[in-house]
């Protein structure tokens, strides 16, 4: 690592720390030349591969702004787009993954936002999915139909029920 004050191409590591619950590396770095220290924090980079070949590092702002869209005049708070993103991230770095295709990002989207909002998971999954007709919507709509009415796995606590129609105030 290269001294940030003199510029010497090499430092000793004094100390390593994670941090950020293990996604980061904190190191005190000391260099042999001028003697000063500095910190540095490693981070394992995940790639996203676009279709058309290219690579860009994986932004959860760019998650946050697709699902956004879909939400719109949906009671979802910017809070709980965050932590689908951190999800959507969690997922995908679980893979193993260095390099992702894109279409994989946008599939981890769809399990969290289906249980976030059901209206933003259609809609998302409608430009997604690229629905062309009614019967895309009416076969979604079944599909989401069948997940409610199926009994939960052994073991687990059943969702509560939903209100469909929103209390006024």
């Amino acid at each position: 690592m290269r001294c940030p004050f003199c510029h010497n191409p090499d430092s000793r590591v004094i100390d390593s720390r994670e941090a950020d619950e293990g996604a980061t590396t904190r190191r005190r770095r000391s260099c042999p030349k001028c003697g000063r220290r500095f910190t540095t924090v490693e981070e394992a980079v995940l790639a996203v591969v676009k279709r058309n070949g290219v690579s860009e590092p994986f932004n959860r702002s760019k998650v946050v702004a697709g699902v956004r869209r879909a939400c719109q005049g949906r009671p979802v708070d910017e809070d709980q787009l965050k932590l689908l993103a951190q999800q959507v991230e969690d997922a995908i770095r679980a893979s193993g993954a260095a390099e992702v295709p894109s279409n994989e990002v946008g599939l981890a989207i769809l399990g969290p936002l289906r249980e976030l909002d059901e209206v933003a998971y259609l809609r998302f999954a409608s430009v997604y999915r690229s629905f062309t007709s009614v019967a895309d919507f009416e076969r979604e709509i079944a599909e989401l139909k069948a997940r409610e009415s199926a009994p939960p796995p052994p073991g687990t606590t059943p969702p509560a029920p939903r209100d469909p129609v929103p209390s006024g105030g």
